[in-house]
């Protein structure tokens, strides 16, 4: 059974998101913010990290910059129902380029974060994809 670390400040939706993730038979624990995801990612590293960006004290942003810095194999989905610009960039994809693997626009369907979720269990790591490549050599 795969666990997975659900952050997000807004407790309907987290509780939401937990809730179908729990009825499809994941471990999961939650986070109302980023310095609690990092608290409890390190006393027990989840297989994936569901994010939100936009979050008080630490944000989204700076969490994933932070988990992919000490994890750097760990598997990352951001969601945000924000649609700010930093630059001529949205938020989803200056996520993309801090390192998490998969994006999702609020509000979303369930069945697709699901299928999201599912995709990107399945997806080697970066270094199995390496260890991987350096075999078939």
């Amino acid at each position: 059974m795969s666990s997975i670390l659900v952050v997000d400040d807004e407790d309907q939706i987290r509780r939401l998101i937990c809730q179908t993730l729990e009825g499809a038979g994941y471990h999961v624990t939650e986070a109302r913010d980023g310095k609690e995801a990092l608290r409890l990612y390190r006393l027990a590293p989840a297989d994936l990290v569901i994010m939100d960006i936009l979050m008080p004290d630490q944000d989204g942003l700076e969490t994933t910059v932070a988990l992919r810095q000490e994890s750097p194999d760990v598997k990352i989905i951001v969601i945000t129902g924000g649609s700010d610009m930093i630059g001529i960039l949205n938020y989803l994809d200056v996520a993309t380029m801090l390192g998490a693997h998969r994006t999702l626009q609020k509000p979303f369907e369930m069945k697709t974060l699901l299928e999201t979720i599912h995709a990107e269990l399945q997806a080697p790591t970066p270094h199995a994809a390496y260890s991987l490549r350096a075999q078939e050599s």
